[in-house]
């Protein structure tokens, strides 16, 4: 008898973790290293952020994945990082901001920095999990629908994630806030780490529990016409989403913090609209998923290569060298995808 249809291919044990490892070294790949959120000063940080930022984005691919879920439950998800991230690791949404451009402290109430927060939130759902994911299952197309992790899988991610967690809230908490800025100890409010594991475990619920199958199956449909709406779409999202961090920073101390949180909201309301409607179109290929994650990307490492005005030279031709390179990759990944036979 021949073999079924859908058998796979036997593969070594790197070929069998490729996936996984890739996924893990791009989240903060494209969240940190390219933008330049982190900087070539700082790369020593980074197998720190594929603990944290890729083996999370890991984990919430797989559990998506092997349940069959959708859109809105990898959001849950990836909310429940950012969360942990933003206020229990390294907790920069509840401390005083390390960053102020005009020497003020900007859109700060009851301990939090609620424009940075939103800018966070967003920011790391999209460019931790949502895009390295849609890269990654590019990357390796006959795998988009398979399970990437093994039990011992499982478990490897988990040690790595706590480790992980526990080396970025030290290196920044302990270390860097208190003797590179020079800036006094922070420690959340008890009622804060107790908000912060509510949300986590309540978008947990949402996304895994009884709820789980309607949020599966929240979608609609608005036609994409061309890969390169998407692409302008994800280019002009890139540049709006850097201003709403500057504002947070403080560069323009008299811009209204309400105004600052209705824009972002709006924007952050607008990406679902029409990301959702996009991706659950008919025509929706792979495509357009290149054209997007190109646009996206290119558009945010422009716009963060202002931050490096006067940066050390190292740093500023890391950014610069590594901005190009990576640019030319992704034209490169949109016309090799654009080969592709569409399914």
């Amino acid at each position: 008898m021949g073999s079924a249809p859908d058998a796979m291919p036997k593969r070594g044990f790197f070929g069998r973790i490729a996936p996984a490892l890739t996924l893990a070294f791009m989240a903060p790949m494209l969240a940190e290293l390219l933008p330049g959120a982190t900087r070539f000063s700082a790369i020593f940080v980074f197998p720190i952020e594929m603990m944290v930022w890729g083996g999370g984005a890991v984990m919430i691919r797989e559990l998506v994945r092997r349940n069959n879920l959708g859109w809105a439950n990898m959001l849950a998800l990836a909310l429940c990082l950012a969360i942990a991230e933003e206020w229990l690791i390294q907790q920069t949404s509840l401390a005083p901001l390390v960053i102020q451009l005009k020497g003020v402290e900007y859109a700060r109430g009851l301990g939090i920095n609620y424009v940075y927060l939103l800018w966070a939130l967003v920011y790391e759902t999209v460019l931790v999990v949502f895009l390295p994911v849609m890269l990654v299952e590019l990357l390796f197309p006959s795998r988009r629908d398979a399970r990437w992790l093994s039990t011992a899988g499982w478990v490897v991610h988990l040690l790595l994630f706590g480790l992980g967690s526990f080396f970025a809230w030290f290196t920044w908490t302990q270390i860097a806030r208190v003797k590179v800025f020079h800036l006094p100890a922070y420690d959340p409010p008890l009622a804060y780490v107790a908000i912060a594991l509510g949300a986590i475990a309540l978008l947990m619920f949402l996304a895994l529990g009884p709820t789980r199958r309607a949020l599966a199956d929240l979608r609609w449909r608005i036609n994409p016409i061309h890969p390169a709406i998407p692409a302008l779409g994800g280019a002009i999202w890139g540049v709006l989403w850097f201003g709403l961090t500057v504002l947070s920073f403080g560069i323009m101390p008299s811009f209204p913090p309400a105004l600052a949180m209705a824009d972002g909201i709006a924007i952050a309301l607008a990406t679902i609209v029409f990301g959702v409607g996009f991706s659950s179109h008919p025509d929706w290929d792979d495509r357009y998923r290149a054209w997007l994650l190109a646009g996206t990307m290119i558009a945010t490492m422009a716009v963060f290569q202002q931050a490096f005005v006067g940066a050390t030279p190292a740093d500023f031709w890391f950014k610069t060298g590594s901005f190009a390179l990576a640019s030319v990759l992704f034209i490169v990944l949109v016309v090799k995808v654009s080969r592709r036979p569409v399914a």
